[in-house]
C-alpha cells in the first residue's frame, strides 16, 4: 500500500484503517493532509479486498481537532474558497465511497473534524469524545459541509444550535441527538468499531453497496423519485451470483458465501 507522511492505511481482514496521522497537531487538516487523504481514498475504492473502511485519528486526544488555524489564517477570499471545495470534494467522496465506512471518533472532533465523520456513514465514539463547529468565533462558517451534513442528521434546529453558538458536545450527548451511533469506552473503541464492521462484512458486498447508493442518493431527492432508483437497484441485484447465493443459503438454512459478484 501507498506510504503517506500525514496518515496511514493499513488492511487486515477485510477491513482497512485510515489514521489521521499527525498527532502533535492534534491530527489537524491542512492542504498535505486533505490531498493524501483524497489518493487514499481512491486506493480504498479500487481495492476489492477492502469490504469496510474504518476512519480514526492517531492518539486518544483527538479525532480531528480541526482545520489547521495557522495555515488557514493568511488566506485571502479566494483562497479560502479554494480551501473549502477542496475540504468539500474530498469528504464528498468520502461520503460516496464504494464501501461502507465508520468514524471511530477518540477525543475532540472539532470544525473540520466533526465533518469528517459527518461524511462517514457509521460513527462510534469514545467516552472522551466532544463534536463542535466553533467556526463562527473564528469568523468564518463551517466550511467542509457542516451547514450541510449536520441539519440532515440532527434536524435543522440542533444544528443551527450548535454552529451558531459553536459549543461543544459531549459523547453522550451526541448520542442522544443522532449524532453517535453508538458510546464506548476508550480502550475499547477500535475493537467495538472492527466488530461494527464484523457485522457488515457478514452480508453481501453489493447488497451493502447498493443498500448505501439508495441511501446517500435518495436523500437528495423527492420520495417517489427516491422510490424509483430503490428499484432500479434492487432488479439489478437479481442478476448477480451473491442474490442466487443469499437465497439459497436461506431456503437450505445454511451460511451465504458471497463473492462480491
Amino acid at each position: 500500500m501507498t506510504t503517506y507522511n500525514t496518515l496511514t492505511l493499513e488492511k487486515n481482514e477485510g477491513i482497512g484503517i485510515l489514521t489521521i496521522n499527525r498527532p502533535k497537531m492534534l491530527n489537524a487538516l491542512n492542504q498535505e493532509v486533505l490531498e493524501e487523504l483524497s489518493f487514499a481514498l481512491d486506493e480504498v475504492e479500487t481495492d476489492f479486498s477492502i469490504r469496510v473502511l474504518i476512519v480514526t485519528g492517531s492518539g486518544t486526544k483527538a479525532f480531528v481537532a480541526g482545520a489547521d488555524i495557522k495555515e488557514m489564517k493568511e488566506k485571502n477570499a479566494v483562497e479560502g474558497r479554494i480551501f473549502s471545495s477542496l475540504g468539500n470534494a474530498v469528504f464528498s467522496k468520502l461520503e460516496q465511497l464504494r464501501q461502507p465506512t465508520i468514524a471511530a471518533v477518540n477525543g475532540f472532533a472539532l470544525g473540520g473534524g466533526c465533518e469528517l465523520a459527518l461524511a462517514c456513514d457509521i460513527r462510534i465514539g469514545a467516552e472522551n469524545a466532544k463534536f463542535g463547529q466553533p467556526e463562527v468565533g473564528l469568523g468564518i462558517v463551517p466550511g467542509f459541509g457542516g451547514t450541510q451534513r449536520l441539519p440532515r442528521l440532527v434536524g435543522i434546529g440542533k444544528a443551527k444550535e450548535l454552529i451558531y453558538t459553536g459549543a461543544n458536545v459531549a459523547a453522550e450527548e451526541a448520542y442522544r441527538i443522532g449524532l453517535l451511533n453508538k458510546v464506548v469506552a476508550v480502550e475499547a473503541l477500535l475493537e467495538e468499531t472492527k466488530t461494527m464492521a464484523k457485522k457488515i462484512m457478514r452480508n453481501s458486498p453489493l447488497g451493502t453497496e447498493g443498500s448505501k447508493k439508495a441511501i446517500n442518493q435518495g436523500m437528495q431527492m423527492g420520495l417517489q423519485q427516491g422510490l424509483v432508483l430503490e428499484s432500479e437497484i434492487f432488479g439489478a441485484l437479481f442478476a448477480t451470483e451473491d442474490q442466487k447465493e443469499g437465497m439459497a443459503a436461506f431456503v437450505e438454512k445454511r451460511k451465504a458465501q458471497f463473492e462480491n459478484k
